[in-house]
């Protein structure tokens, strides 16, 4: 039982699950309209023959003597033309070919003139129509179809019955009307076509689809199953495993070499190594170290260049791409803060963006802010959307949260070529955004629960759009909540006076505008909290 509880919660079968899910979900879409389309297909092509076939019998009649058929006159020529409609309908394979001629008074009622009955091609019971069986109109849809006829609205009509009554198998009635020399509609010609070649043909291509469905859905599982152990089970585990015996032998290991084809992994193993050797250069100096000063200033300064090395801190960050100008900073309140800040490229149209605020300062909410970027940097490269991610770190996190700490997030993805941002709000500050030739404002949209607090909380995405020249500002409280000598704080209000002041400079200027701004305001007062501002502006290429 515990080993079933493992696999269903392990990575590898939960993300195959999803595929084989999504690949029998498409599955059965594809083929419902495949389905539909090929059964609109058949039934149009049917109509379309049928009608080449009625109309083809009416020339073997004459319009102009239905009426004296009727009172028995033109007898021969009726014999003749009962003869000919027979071996046509035995010709071409249908049921029934009939002429009748409608009472248009209300279309309710008919004659029979001619009546041939095929009922060998079908396994059909019907009977011969005399020469003037009367009969009344079987439904409306039929009286439509007469009155559209002697209206000459159509050229022709076709009734389906896929699913008769009466065991009467399925087929479909073509009617076209049969003129007089005058060019008037004299009567109908109807002909009945079974049309069991539609479930014959419907159900090898339903069968095929659902084969190739399985086909498909077991292939992609192996094949994933193979590349996510190849490439990402494995090399966390050995990550996990060095990790584990370094905490117990605290020796240096080896290196991992071409650990994985992932970057994040790669570079998980990379930092790993270096986190070793960081770590052991760290415990040699700390017995070096006597005096409670200096070891507590390594410590920091160690903790200090891990978490600036976690995050971009080279600007521009992307000289290449001209499309979009970037700048951020972060400015701890002690030697190592909480805050953090992200952007990175998902592919070459999307750029990730975050900001966040752990909950507490110094080192316990340093190690919480990096174990919270990495996972956000893992999750963003498999799900596409914001709130999703949101949803899987935050189950993580609440998983191995003893500390009860969390973290505020924003997080957006820039599609760069449109400018549209989705983004998902977990309890920060609202983003400020500046149209161009306008004023920045604020942006107010609805919160979520902070990550870390609850599990299981859903976490809902947003959309804001970016035109060429627009800038979007991001921080954290640790602007507004700036305090003076004389406790008074900066305010939100503050920060878009001085970001209207400076707006037309570029990300960088807009931030470090602010943060003089800032300086001036609290004019050597005690920072009590970290302070991180980003902007980016999508240029007008």
């Amino acid at each position: 039982m515990k080993r079933l509880s493992r696999i269903r919660n392990s990575m590898t079968f939960n993300i195959i699950g999803v595929i084989v899910l999504l690949l029998i979900f498409f599955g059965t879409i594809v083929a419902t309209i495949g389905f539909y389309s090929f059964t609109y297909s058949f039934k149009k092509e049917y109509s379309t023959t049928t009608f080449h076939m009625a109309d083809t019998a009416t020339t073997l009649i004459n319009g102009d003597h239905l009426d004296e058929y009727l009172k028995g006159e033109e007898k021969e020529e009726y014999d003749r033309s009962r003869r000919y409609l027979d071996g046509y309908c035995k010709r071409i394979g249908v049921s029934l070919i009939y002429i009748i001629v409608v009472d248009r008074s209300d279309y309710g009622r008919f004659v029979s003139v001619f009546n041939a009955v095929d009922n060998s091609v079908d396994d059909t019971k019907y009977t011969i129509w005399e020469l003037g069986h009367k009969r009344e109109t079987t439904n409306d849809e039929y009286r439509k179809t007469y009155q559209q006829i002697y209206d000459k609205e159509i050229l022709y009509g076709t009734i389906y019955r896929t699913h008769p009554p009466d065991g009467i198998h399925p087929h479909i009635t073509t009617l076209v009307p049969v003129h007089d020399s005058n060019d008037e509609v004299s009567g109908i010609l109807c002909i009945q076509r079974p049309i069991r070649e539609l479930k014959d043909a419907r159900r090898p291509y339903l069968i095929t689809i659902m084969i190739s469905t399985i086909l498909l859905s077991l292939f992609a599982a192996i094949f994933v199953t193979s590349y996510l152990t190849r490439q990402v089970v494995k090399p966390i585990k050995m990550v996990s495993k060095e990790a584990t015996r370094f905490a117990m032998e605290n020796t240096k290991g080896e290196p991992f070499e071409n650990i994985s084809e992932i970057k994040e992994i790669s570079g998980l193993a990379h930092y790993m190594h270096k986190m070793e050797t960081d770590m052991l250069e760290y415990i040699e100096n700390i017995t070096e170290i006597t005096a409670e000063k200096e070891r507590i200033g390594a410590e920091l300064s160690l903790a200090r260049n891990i978490q600036i090395s976690s995050i971009p801190n080279e600007f521009p960050p992307f000289p290449d791409r001209k499309e979009f100008d970037i700048f951020a900073s972060m400015t701890p309140a002690k030697e190592v803060g909480g805050d953090l800040y992200n952007f990175f490229l998902i592919d070459d149209d999307h750029l990730a963006i975050v900001i966040g605020d752990v909950s507490g300062k110094g080192i316990p909410a340093a190690l919480f802010m990096m174990v919270s970027n990495i996972l956000i940097m893992d999750w963003m490269h498999i799900n596409d959307s914001p709130a999703e991610v949101m949803n899987s770190i935050n189950d993580i996190i609440c998983a191995r949260n003893a500390a009860d700490m969390f973290v505020t997030l924003w997080l957006g993805i820039l599609e760069i070529s449109t400018g549209r941002i989705i983004a998902c709000n977990a309890g920060h500050e609202d983003a400020v955004i500046y149209r161009k030739n306008g004023d920045f404002t604020l942006t107010r949209t609805k919160h979520d629960l902070v990550v870390g607090a609850l599990p299981g909380i859903k976490y809902h995405d947003y959309e804001i759009t970016l035109n060429p020249g627009d800038k979007l500002f991001i921080y954290t409280d640790g602007a507004t909540e700036a305090t003076d000598n004389e406790n008074r704080m900066y305010t939100l209000e503050k920060v878009v006076e001085t970001l209207n002041k400076v707006k037309d400079g570029s990300p960088r200027e807009i931030v470090e505008g602010l943060h003089r701004s800032l300086d001036e305001f609290v004019a050597g007062a005690p920072q009590f909290d970290d302070i991180t501002l980003l902007c980016i502006e999508l240029k007008e290429v």
